[in-house]
């Protein structure tokens, strides 16, 4: 009856110690991140964004429906990263899948789909195989999610486009961005005070349609405002980023002056600028472009700063394409799609989180770049050329026939030419010793601040050698299009949306949240010609070593059985 007693008392010890172990479970737990990469530890800025909410935010992931393989791993990466965000935001993460359009009707459901891509989810369309094996019809997925906090909305596209890049490839970069993609979204949502953009007037710069999509993408995402530099005796520090879009006019000493004093001030600035007169609306007038420099007379200004601009214009083999006439069917002219050498996809270097698993970049009429010694001054080259490039002098002429003769590749010579370059340091003043006491006095009088030889502390500044690379195509039926889109091969959306929206989130102080982009899966491939040579022998362990082991184990069993009873 004691020991009965007894090992009833133990029972009832493991089983409320089973039970204490599960309540504290559900309060107290822990993950350990084994992966090498550390693929699914947060960034330091993401929990405490997560931790800092004060209310509810919920997430609706269009990855709900019979997908491919490829498309079920990335709802299965999204829904371990967000549960993930849950584990620090607690009851304030709510997320759910959802297939788009479901059990609407047709007209509902492209209204929604109209919806999705205003909020800047870019439709995918993917090819499924019918019943019965009929053949194969296109299926329109949205690979996104829409973010919703305190009444506001903002739209996380998941599937990342890496033109000509492997399937796996483009997904793994996928999965490595999606913590930044949401991460930045909620922390857009949640920040009352953005920062300041100006944009600069005077030079010749437009408001017209062809930057319809950067002055929204401005509203949207920042504070906005125009400045000219002729209509203010200084630049005011309330603006944390000042944006130059292709000045066409040249700037004079007074201009530089104050574009000077601002960034010796800690001011930031983001830069693209044409150095030559080549445009397409030129050479869609004159066959034959005569092309010259456009004496912005800014040389002395970024060479002090440490980069210049050449004056020539960049070639490429990787380009995009311009419709041109290349013969007649009857009395009918033949349009077809050209190469235009002149229109480079750019590539990222992958140097810096502003470019980390980006994808190509389309220019126009670029300049080559180069850096200067400048001590002090880190430079990081973001965007270059492909690996079969070559630069042209200028003044020079350009034509449209000349590109209907198939280039030879003997005459591409240079590799990897930069046309975007990150510049970090304290910078020195370009007016160092150059300004005499009332010119000072007179400025100091007009900004209340002291003229300064040298930046206050660390500074950056982007230069981009394509005043283009920000200007959206105007489609005559459809109006102003998405930056990074060619009128004439509307299919593909290139990064220069990205690439801008990047450029302003590192300017502007953010440099948590860039860490999020550093992310790297690593993707752990099988060799395919080892599998290829080994594969008999492989085939042959699979199937012999199992079958082995069996006769290995029932001789041994059988052996023993046979000496037990025989004793």
């Amino acid at each position: 009856m004691a020991k009965r007693k007894k090992y009833i008392q133990q029972a009832l010890l493991v089983m409320l110690a089973l039970i204490g172990i599960n309540v504290a479970a559900a309060y107290f737990h822990g993950r350990w991140d084994l992966t090498a990469e550390k693929r699914y530890t947060l960034t330091t800025h993401t929990r405490q964004l997560l931790r800092s909410l004060d209310g509810p935010v919920d997430i609706e992931v269009f990855l709900k429906g019979d997908y491919p393989a490829s498309f079920r791993q990335l709802a299965q990466a999204t829904k371990e990263l967000l549960e993930e965000f849950r584990e620090y935001g607690r009851q304030n993460v709510r997320f759910t899948f959802v297939n788009p359009g479901q059990g609407l009707s047709d007209s509902a459901r492209m209204k929604f789909f109209g919806e999705l891509t205003a909020q800047g989810i870019m439709p995918f369309n993917m090819k499924v195989q019918e019943e019965a094996n009929e053949g194969y019809a296109e299926k329109l997925i949205f690979p996104g999610a829409l973010v919703h906090y305190k009444n506001k909305t903002v739209g996380v596209n998941l599937l990342k486009n890496q033109g000509g890049q492997d399937p796996m490839q483009t997904m793994s970069s996928s999965e490595a961005l999606l913590e930044y993609q949401f991460a930045n979204a909620i922390s857009k949502l949640a920040t009352d005070k953005k920062p300041l953009v100006g944009y600069m007037m005077g030079h010749g710069e437009t408001l017209g349609a062809e930057v319809y999509d950067a002055l929204s993408t401005l509203q949207n995402n920042y504070g906005l405002d125009t400045l000219s530099l002729q209509s203010t005796s200084y630049i005011p520090s309330d603006f944390d980023i000042l944006l130059f879009a292709k000045p066409v006019k040249p700037f004079s000493d007074t201009d530089k002056l104050k574009i000077d004093q601002y960034v010796m001030n800690g001011g930031k600035v983001l830069w693209f600028i044409d150095e030559t007169t080549a445009t397409m609306d030129s050479l869609q007038k004159h066959p034959e472009l005569f092309v010259f420099d456009r004496g912005l007379n800014l040389e002395d200004l970024f060479f002090r700063y440490g980069v210049r601009i050449n004056q020539d214009l960049v070639q490429d083999l990787q380009c995009d394409v311009l419709p041109l006439i290349v013969g007649n069917v009857g009395n009918r002219p033949q349009i077809q799609p050209v190469p235009f050498p002149f229109f480079p996809m750019l590539t990222p270097t992958g140097a810096h989180p502003i470019v980390k698993n980006m994808d190509m970049v389309l220019s126009r009429f670029v300049s080559s770049m180069d850096t200067v010694g400048n001590d002090g001054i880190r430079k990081t080259i973001l965007l270059t050329t492909s690996s079969h490039s070559r630069s042209m002098r200028i003044p020079a002429q350009i034509g449209l026939e000349s590109v209907k003769v198939k280039p030879s590749i003997r005459d591409y010579r240079q590799q990897f030419v930069p046309a975007a370059v990150l510049l970090e340091g304290r910078f020195n003043s370009l007016y160092r010793n150059r300004l005499g006491q009332e010119v000072e006095n007179s400025f100091k009088a007009a900004s209340g601040k002291p003229f300064r030889e040298s930046a206050v502390g660390n500074n950056a500044m982007i230069v981009v050698s394509d005043g283009d690379l920000i200007a959206n195509a105007v489609s005559r039926k459809e109006g102003p299009l998405q930056m990074g889109i060619n009128e004439f091969n509307p299919g593909f959306a290139f990064a220069n949306k990205e690439f801008f929206l990047n450029c302003l989130e590192f300017l502007s102080g953010n440099s948590g949240m860039m860490e999020s982009r550093n992310k790297e899966l690593t993707l752990r491939l099988l060799d395919p010609e080892k599998i290829k040579q080994g594969k008999n022998k492989w085939q042959v362990r699979c199937f012999v070593v199992p079958i082995g082991l069996i006769l290995l184990f029932a001789m041994v069993f059988q052996f023993v059985r046979q000496r037990k009873f025989a004793e």
